[in-house]
């Protein structure tokens, strides 16, 4: 049945659809991650925006119950250039189109992905509509569609993918999916270090299982939690994780993080990582056509030590506008982007990037136990303090 990506600029990619049948508008991005699609349609960071896979082939390793990194498909849309008709992995239960199917999402396939993503990173991301079925025959109304949808720029996000209530995360990691990191032995599991508050602006199952494997005692709690909250649960350490939208709309985070600093260990990831750079004084812009794929080369400039590492980010944190003090640790080798933060005299740390590697690479692992350590450190002195 016909489908459609619908730009904003006038251009329509026509397909072949598959998942559900309607229309649905957002933001059009790529992602160039070989593997992971079912990881990456369960991203809550990936809240309304239409994918575009730069695989040819997807598809052929089905979907199964254990790789989920929510409990929803989150995409607004999902394009591939050619679905895989068999599904021949032994862990699959159920295929690409059946899953999108029971999510309501829309898919397309025989899209031109190739010149899609061409005109994505010359000319930017774009607001787009995806459509399938009846939907999919009034291109002009869909183009019309895509240009009266506002866009990313001052949406917050958060709000929408967040829990609504606080709860308790105790699943671990299995140390058998890092049988083949170079420190596999680090992800055995370790004894109590103290209780974590992780803040949901759209958190994945793995960063959880990555903070209770490291002994931490972890309670999530929602994107509007105020300082004075996090206070009653007496956390020894706070984390900030992913999420969609504009970081400069989070503005309610953004206060608590800036009443928090300096009071306890705070590590960030993604817009947790904005949002830190935004409480420090910093600020943060949109870029042409954002990361996201499991291949950036990040390096860091103190000891130009690279780590190919997994993104998903289309705002970042912008050079210049940081306060004295605050250490840059990371660089994206491909544009020079800020990936990574510390202010040392506040003990909080971030990155841009996705370290908990689902999917992904392994290299950027051992920022947890970074911050395991550090929770440590501090309860020692806390100890130590007459």
């Amino acid at each position: 049945m016909r489908a459609v990506i619908a730009l904003e600029d006038g251009s329509v990619y026509p397909g072949v659809g598959f998942g559900t049948e309607g229309m649905q508008v957002g933001e059009v991005v790529f992602n160039t991650s070989m593997t992971g699609y079912q990881e990456l349609l369960t991203d809550p960071s990936y809240h309304k925006q239409i994918v575009v896979s730069t695989v040819a082939h997807v598809g052929n390793v089905g979907i199964n119950t254990e790789d989920p990194e929510s409990e929803r498909v989150w995409v607004a849309g999902f394009a591939v250039r050619s679905l895989s008709p068999v599904v021949s992995n032994w862990r699959a239960n159920q295929t690409l189109d059946e899953y999108l199917k029971t999510h309501g999402v829309i898919g397309i396939a025989e899209c031109e992905t190739r010149s899609l993503v061409r005109r994505l990173r010359t000319a930017g991301v774009m607001r787009g509509v995806i459509a399938h079925g009846a939907a999919a025959e009034d291109t002009d109304a869909l183009i019309a569609a895509a240009r009266a949808w506002p866009g990313m720029d001052g949406l917050d996000l958060a709000k929408e993918v967040s829990c609504f209530m606080p709860y308790t995360w105790e699943e671990s990691t299995n140390p058998v999916w890092y049988d083949h990191s170079p420190d596999a032995n680090s992800h055995q599991m370790h004894s109590y270090r103290g209780h974590v508050v992780a803040f949901d602006f759209g958190i994945k199952h793995n960063i959880l299982r990555l903070l209770t494997s490291r002994g931490f005692r972890v309670t999530v709690v929602p994107a509007t939690t105020t300082a004075a909250q996090v206070r009653e649960l007496a956390p020894d350490g706070v984390f900030l994780s992913n999420g969609p939208g504009d970081p400069a709309a989070v503005t309610y985070a953004i206060d608590t993080i800036k009443d928090l600093l300096g009071t306890v260990p705070i590590f960030g990831i993604c817009l947790g990582h904005q949002l830190i750079g935004l409480a420090l004084g910093g600020k943060t812009h949109k870029l042409l056509f954002g990361h996201r794929g499991g291949n950036q080369p990040v390096i860091d400039p103190d000891n130009a030590a690279v780590t190919i590492t997994v993104h998903n980010h289309g705002f970042a944190v912008t050079p210049g506008t940081l306060p004295d003090g605050i250490d840059v640790t990371r660089i994206n080798l491909n544009d020079n982007c800020i990936e990574g933060l510390r202010a040392r005299s506040l003990r909080a740390f971030s990155v841009q990037y996705h370290p908990e590697a689902a999917p992904g690479p392994h290299d950027a692992l051992a920022l947890f136990d970074e911050f395991a350590e550090l929770v440590e450190e501090n309860n020692k002195s806390k100890v130590a303090q007459p």
